[in-house]
């Protein structure tokens, strides 16, 4: 393997300087598909859709398909890093390690397509994990229909664990999440005569106020949840009393049922803000992601797997609030995602988010591995 793994540590960082927008990764497709293009033919089928891609690598003598999924779109954050290969693309960064994640499948894809396994593998390069969310219309597709895996595996970086170190669990390892937006519309007038307005800023200050009371006070304190309202806006100038203000914002849950006791609580108390403040709201929960919750006997044959078989050290973690859309992926179908040591001092989503790209080759290495396990 070691012939295939340093070619990989390039490719990350080429697609490292083309971070794009979810549904809007052309570059990114356009730079997997030339790679794709020129590996053998022999065994494998590629299909486009939207901005994704799916190969299928037919296996020596199939009985079953296994699944392996990489996400390949940006964030829309500015890079930091100092490195000698930056985004080119202005206020965008592969600051969630997406790019990783992609040349990781290219290793992966590259070994199977030179010798393939006794089952199918499908490959998945999924837009838009970021937002709007692309794996549950990927998987509505028709081409997932008629390829279906019948397990599916995803790895995502974890900057807080060294090189050479897995980490997963059975069962829930990602939370429900789910975007928050309102707005609230009143009277705006000015500020010399606040009695003929009605104020939004003191509306949705208020509001913010009354949000943090959601989780004190309406989820069991043995289940966890988090709302963050991480923007607000309103207002034009100094002197005027805003007519408009917005709350940005996102919700996080350990189970199905507390993300619906949130919003219906979320939902009752702008509806009190909205006779309180005599103004109009909106309230918009944008992308919302299922839990990824881990089927137990997979993951657990997973890590007994790497354990034994390679020089892997394998961690079992605690659920984490990330957020995930590789989770409607393993709702009906049985699979696991696992956090890959990749020791960057920048977490996720930091602007200077740098991973040791020596954790390539070890998920390389380790997927190829397990897949000829699960295979044969």
């Amino acid at each position: 393997m070691s012939n295939l793994i340093n070619p990989f540590i390039q490719i990350r960082r080429d697609l490292h300087q083309i971070p794009e927008k979810g549904f809007q990764e052309t570059k990114t497709q356009g730079y997997l598909l030339s790679y794709i293009q020129n590996l053998p033919q022999d065994h494998i089928e590629i299909k486009t859709w939207e901005t994704g891609i799916f190969v299928k690598v037919q296996g020596t003598n199939p009985t079953k398909t296994i699944g392996y999924r990489a996400d390949i779109d940006g964030l829309p954050i500015q890079e930091e890093t100092g490195l000698p290969f930056p985004s080119l693309h202005e206020g965008m960064m592969h600051a969630c390690g997406h790019d990783m994640h992609m040349s990781i499948a290219l290793g992966i894809l590259t070994h199977f397509s030179q010798y393939p396994a006794t089952d199918n593998i499908l490959f998945m390069f999924q837009p838009a994990e970021e937002g709007p969310g692309g794996a549950l219309p990927m998987i509505q597709s028709d081409i997932f229909k008629a390829w279906k895996p019948d397990m599916i595996v995803a790895l995502h970086i974890a900057p807080e664990y060294p090189v050479g170190t897995i980490a997963t669990k059975q069962g829930l390892l990602f939370a429900n999440t789910s975007e928050l937006f309102i707005d609230l519309k009143g009277r705006g007038g000015h500020a010399a005569y606040p009695h003929q307005t009605n104020d939004m800023v003191v509306a949705a200050c208020s509001l913010v106020t009354q949000l943090q009371t959601v989780i004190a006070r309406n989820v069991d304190p043995l289940d966890s949840a988090v709302i963050t309202v991480g923007k607000i806006t309103g207002g034009t100038v100094q002197n005027i009393i805003a007519e408009r203000a917005r709350l940005e914002g996102t919700i996080r849950t350990l189970s199905v049922e507390s993300m619906k006791k949130v919003k219906e609580r979320i939902e009752a108390l702008v509806h009190g803000v909205e006779v309180g403040y005599n103004c109009q709201t909106t309230i918009d929960y944008g992308s919302m992601y299922h839990q990824v919750d881990n089927d137990p006997a997979l993951t657990e044959e997973f890590m007994q797997y790497v354990s034994e078989n390679t020089n892997v050290r394998v961690v079992e973690c605690k659920e984490a609030m990330t957020g995930e859309d590789y989770g409607y992926m393993i709702e009906n179908i049985p699979g696991f995602m696992f956090w890959l040591g990749a020791e960057s001092p920048y977490g996720l989503h930091h602007s200077k988010l740098n991973p040791n790209e020596d954790a390539i080759g070890v998920a390389i290495s380790i997927i190829i591995s397990y897949f000829n396990f699960k295979a044969n």
